[in-house]
């Protein structure tokens, strides 16, 4: 057998209901590997919390009421509160605050018996494509330590990749689990908009915002998201009411007449020779499996950047403006009156992207541009999701590349903030629109794992993981570990 570290969740819920391993065994390895935080992928890590929970697990396996996850272990990206570890979503401005409360998501996978291993590294308030955002230091990729894990759910993708935890949350606003996930060679999901609760998620984007799953396997993230979503109309205004469902069920089923629609927007200029490679062989691998491929269009796809970059700061200059230093977080130690505390809060609190991403927003909010700007970007927005309902006409699911390019070096975007948006240019379509959307690892180039990207219709998520499962069962990709690992 495969040592515990390398096993993903399935394996590893399977060694502990047949009592091969316990709960407390398991996380002890997971902490273990995790002293001296490897990568910088861990904000907060608190053992006794961790092996309470632990034998707290072995006591259900022990009795019989067990739940579906129980001993699991798994890590959560920083923005998700939690009552027992600090959460500062990657910024000054949170650092040491402690919730009176754990957000859905971290509350449902403890339902499901999940044992929490800390809190994950990202990007300040989710801001960023490469994890160099954080206030606390950039995440190194586990395939090459020189280079960027993505963002912002980089601690995330980096801790799966490295062996430091089974799985982990992530969210996606405009691809921030699909292009860590892509670049640290893992599997990752953004549900549908609404199927996963945000209450307790610190807001970047509310109308983007979504939480998701990351693990080694398509059938990993299927148990994970099984246990994450369903309706909560009492704390979120924007959860589907849609029950929770079985995302595992379509796994075993073969590709023969799934239809993929091929976007010839995302196979154009600035895709890199070595991923469009790796994504032509991959859709091979697809067509060998029964699937055929029908030409779509998606013609608005260069507008999401501007898009994305109108309304997500926009939506962001509202959502930041509660840190103010007066009922919680980081507050100026020195100032003359209550204008100049915001003031200097704020400019103390705030890294240089948030800072720039709210100016952003409030300048296409003022008067006399948001109707040149919000409202027109709004309008796109729409027609783009029309794009998508035309293409899924044609077809049942589209694939292509994740990111035009494998991880790139750290600080070689640092001083251009529109390079590191533009990396974006794949993933942007599907979250203004709302889509479900994953990725999966489909090849390396020089040692760098290549990502593809799978987007589905609206609640289409079993769809995409039997996709990426049926794919996952004939390939070995997502088996690969990095040097070390």
């Amino acid at each position: 057998m495969r040592p515990l570290h390398q096993l993903g969740v399935a394996e590893l819920a399977a060694l502990l209901k047949t009592k091969e391993v316990s709960a407390v065994e398991v996380a002890t390895r997971f902490l273990a590997r995790s002293a001296g935080n490897p990568h910088n992928a861990y904000l907060d890590i608190d053992s006794e919390v961790t092996l309470a929970q632990a034998r707290a697990s072995d006591a259900k396996l022990a009795d019989g009421s067990a739940g579906p996850l129980e001993g699991v272990p798994v890590a959560h990206k920083d923005v998700f509160v939690t009552r027992d570890f600090a959460t500062t979503a990657g910024s000054k401005m949170l650092q040491g605050y402690r919730s009176p409360f754990d957000a859905t998501v971290v509350q449902r996978l403890r339902q499901a018996g999940m044992v929490t291993l800390g809190k994950l590294n990202c990007d300040e308030f989710a801001m960023g494509s490469s994890n160099e955002n954080s206030a606390y230091g950039p995440v190194s990729n586990p395939w090459d330590a020189s280079r960027v894990p993505g963002g912002s759910s980089g601690g995330s993708a980096a801790a799966v990749a490295a062996g430091l935890t089974p799985a982990a949350t992530g969210t996606d606003t405009g691809g921030s689990i699909r292009q860590p996930a892509a670049f640290c060679g893992i599997t990752g999901i953004k549900p549908t908009y609404g199927r996963a609760s945000r209450y307790g998620m610190v807001a970047y984007a509310s109308s983007l915002d979504q939480a998701g799953p990351m693990a080694r396997s398509a059938e990993d993230c299927a148990l994970l998201l099984s246990a994450m979503c369903g309706p909560d109309p009492d704390r979120d205004s924007t959860s589907l009411n849609v029950p929770a469902e079985d995302f595992s069920r379509h796994l075993q089923q073969p590709l023969g007449g799934l239809r993929i629609g091929i976007a010839q927007e995302f196979f154009g200029e600035g895709l890199a020779d070595d991923v469009r490679q790796s994504i032509d062989a991959a859709l091979a691998q697809l067509r060998n499996l029964g699937a055929s491929t029908v030409e779509v269009t998606l013609p608005r796809t260069e507008l999401s950047i501007p898009v994305y970059y109108i309304i997500a700061p926009a939506e962001a200059s509202s959502n930041l403006s509660r840190f103010d230093g007066v009922k919680f977080g980081h507050r100026a130690k020195e100032h003359v009156d209550l204008l100049d505390m915001y003031q200097k809060t704020r400019a103390q609190g705030f890294g240089q992207e948030v800072q720039r991403r709210i100016m952003t927003g409030a300048y296409v909010l003022s008067h006399g541009y948001y109707d040149a700007y919000y409202l027109q970007a709004q309008k796109i927005r729409r027609m783009i999701a029309e794009d998508f309902k035309k293409a899924f006409a044609q077809c049942d699911v589209i694939v292509g590349p994740v990111a035009p390019t494998t991880a790139w070096k750290l600080g070689d975007k640092a001083d251009d903030p529109v390079a590191n948006y533009l990396a974006d240019i794949f993933t942007l379509p599907a979250s203004l629109a709302g889509l479900p959307c994953m990725s999966i690892p489909a090849g390396h180039s020089a040692g760098l794992p290549v990502g593809m990207q799978l987007i589905g219709n609206y609640l289409q998520e079993a769809r995409l993981l039997q996709v990426a499962h049926q794919f996952q069962m004939h390939t070995d990709f997502h088996l690969a570990q990095a040097e070390g690992v």
